[in-house]
């Protein structure tokens, strides 16, 4: 009885997914019907809540690193947010390989604990005298192998356009990169921006998250009507150019610049005479040491010359990449399952689930390494160049990116 509970379990969801097998031909029974959807509505949850946390911790993690360990800039931000998804991304074969010969609650259990160890030792990594910043890298880490996926691989079915495939892990590859990059510089640009405290920065850009989310929920509603009139790939294009806006209005302009952090100087009151550096200097003594230092920090030296971005700018172009990034993001996940076709997907899955965690690495690396170096300006102009060539490459495999079944003839597009 106990081999045949383990048999179960270790069985496809859909059944014996074979030629010649019984659901090969019917699909699934009622009985797989139903368990399937009772599995579906857990995932639903479960993601909901590793969601929830996910959001709590990425708009204040950068106070938090700030507050356990002064030595850390953005730049190594950038590692603490790359290292959840480099986690994720070494631990995902594992537990996939080990899902496919043991039942599938040993690693689902292996997962959960990990996670949980993982978020009690974040929680803990300010109890050190030193090196607190790297224990938080630890930890982060951590949390994302706990938080790997146990999907299982399946056997690829032939006959597929891998030109289109290709495209597609490259297109979600950027659009996961794009909102990574985003979702790391939001608190330091706005600490640095708009001179906010670190409990500011928490509140503030906690309330923008939750409305992006509320945002987001609409968007996935509006796109699943929209795509029936116009097409998966439009919005996809429609999107790609929503989020090119968004990091396009993000560019810093004019000539007021941010208050700069640790030097009683304000806006474009630079001092450039002997007399305005001795009142600088005077004044500096008689500061209220307890407050918390606000402002761009001096040893970001675009701090001096960059103009600041403005907080109707920030608003705007957080609103518009709120729009593009859940409609790109969509209709990837539904262009590439339809490119696939009806078999089996988990392979390819696999493959852009890795695309995606590849993304969610170099995204915050690559962002807080520009960002700290050359600021604002150099960092989303190059966002922007790499909106502009995924948009060229969407157009040069458009036509390509059809259904399985269109390309085999079996419907009209």
């Amino acid at each position: 009885m106990a081999s045949m509970g383990v048999d179960a379990e270790q069985e496809p969801l859909l059944g014996d997914l074979t030629p010649g097998s019984r659901e090969w031909d019917i699909i699934e029974t009622e009985e797989h019907y139903k368990s399937r959807w009772i599995s579906i509505r857990i995932l639903y949850l479960t993601m909901f809540l590793s969601s929830v946390g996910f959001s709590i911790v990425i708009m204040s993690i950068w106070p938090y690193l700030q507050k356990i360990d002064q030595t850390a800039d953005a730049s190594f931000l950038g590692w603490v947010i790359a290292s959840f998804s480099l986690g994720q991304m070494v631990a995902s074969p594992i537990f996939g390989l080990w899902s496919n010969y043991r039942p599938r609650k040993e690693p689902l259990i292996v997962s959960i604990f990990i996670s949980v160890t993982a978020n009690c030792l974040y929680a803990y990594v300010h109890v050190p005298a030193s090196h607190n910043k790297y224990y938080m890298l630890i930890a982060r880490g951590l949390v994302g192998f706990g938080a790997a996926s146990t999907d299982e691989a399946q056997v690829p079915q032939g006959n597929i356009d891998q030109v289109a495939v290709v495209a597609t892990n490259v297109l979600f590859f950027v659009v996961l990169f794009i909102f990574a990059l985003f979702e790391t510089i939001v608190t330091p640009l706005t600490m640095d921006m708009y001179a906010w405290t670190r409990e500011q920065a928490v509140l503030y850009n906690g309330i923008i998250l939750a409305v992006l989310g509320v945002e987001s929920v609409i968007i996935f509603m509006g796109v699943k009507l929209l795509s029936k009139k116009i097409g998966e790939r439009a919005i996809l294009l429609g999107g790609l150019i929503v989020v090119w806006v968004g990091f396009f209005i993000l560019l810093p302009w004019g000539n007021q610049f941010p208050k700069i952090q640790w030097e009683d100087l304000h806006n474009n009151s630079i001092p450039n005479t002997f007399g305005e550096i001795i009142i600088a200097f005077w004044k500096s003594p008689r500061e209220d040491h307890n407050e918390e230092p606000t402002g761009c920090p001096i040893e970001q030296a675009w701090c001096l010359y960059i103009p600041m971005i403005h907080l109707a700018q920030f608003l705007t172009s957080a609103a518009l990449i709120g729009v593009g990034y859940p409609s790109c993001n969509v209709m990837s996940y539904t262009l590439y399952s339809k490119i696939l076709g009806p078999k089996p997907q988990g392979v390819y899955m696999g493959w852009l689930t890795a695309s995606g965690s590849a993304a969610r690495i170099l995204g915050p690396v690559f962002i807080s390494q520009l960002y700290t170096s050359w600021g604002p300006r150099w960092a989303f102009s190059l966002v922007c160049g790499v909106v502009v060539l995924t948009i060229l490459l969407l157009l040069v495999v458009y036509k390509r990116l059809v259904a399985f079944s269109v390309r085999h003839g079996r419907i009209q597009e």
